[in-house]
């Protein structure tokens, strides 16, 4: 790396600095700080999910406990209280860092409970997305996309100012859409792959989307232990886009093992 500004004496002006250690907001920094967290959890007793990188799973005889790591933010679940602090103790040996005690946000999304159900949202970052967009007193919509809607690749030159807009707009719908709204993913992607070189049509469908969020901001996803045991999902199904085919994009219920994963209206 080059020396910081003022540091540099006048004989070593035309050198530069080997790093002996990586520094945060470099390119390295990432990777080794990855490799490091890795490490440690494997050496904790935790075995990482090969389908998700930031996903941990301790067990030991009955009990069990997951950790969802993201960057420096860690969540620790598990069925008995005792156990889980007892792991996440371990943990906070190996790592410098505050408990803040039982989860009420993660990752801009809330968590409320209400006996045993979860209910999850993103209502207050869901009014930040639409304010940055332009979009608080638009007018709501009822699907992601038009029924049918099926965009079109543009050939012609790049608009800059709309292509920066553009992804702008995409870029806080992809986040989002990690989040809670999970029928927002079919639409959001779709647009996405217009991000190189959008039109004015393409920004309209992607400012749909967020007249979508309107209508259903006070949505959240809702776990409840008390439904039984079984997996039941259903969904509609639009023949891999086929455009030839124009069945729904929209419908999603999953009856999870220990809890339903559904769309309802926030409490």
């Amino acid at each position: 790396m080059e020396f910081p500004e003022g540091f540099a004496p006048p004989h070593l002006k035309n050198k530069v600095l080997r790093l002996l250690r990586t520094l945060y907001r470099l390119k390295q920094a990432g990777l080794a700080w990855w490799n490091e967290l890795n490490e440690s959890m494997r050496e904790l007793g935790f075995e990482r999910l090969k389908t998700d990188a930031g996903l941990f799973i301790y067990k030991e005889g009955n009990q069990i406990v997951i950790v969802i790591i993201y960057v420096d933010d860690a969540l620790f679940c598990g069925p008995s209280k005792a156990f889980v602090e007892k792991v996440k103790a371990a943990f906070m040996k190996r790592w410098e860092c505050r408990d803040l005690g039982e989860a009420k946000e993660f990752l801009r999304m809330n968590i409320h409970r209400n006996g045993r159900r979860l209910h999850i949202d993103q209502c207050e970052y869901l009014e930040k997305v639409l304010e940055h967009c332009g979009m608080i007193n638009a007018k709501p919509a009822h699907t992601p996309l038009p029924q049918g809607y099926q965009p079109e690749k543009n050939t012609a030159p790049v608009n800059p100012e709309l292509w920066m807009r553009f992804q702008m707009v995409i870029g806080l719908l992809l986040y989002l859409m990690l989040g809670t709204p999970p029928d927002i993913a079919y639409a959001v992607m779709q647009m996405a792959r217009q991000s190189a070189n959008p039109t004015q049509e393409h920004l309209d469908k992607a400012l749909h989307i967020c007249r979508y969020l309107i209508s259903t901001c006070d949505y959240s996803l809702v776990y409840d232990s008390t439904t039984g045991s079984s997996i039941t999902t259903c969904t509609n199904s639009d023949w891999g886009a086929d455009p030839d085919t124009r069945h729904s994009q929209t419908g999603f219920y999953l009856k999870l093992a220990n809890g339903i994963f559904l769309w309802n209206s926030h409490l």
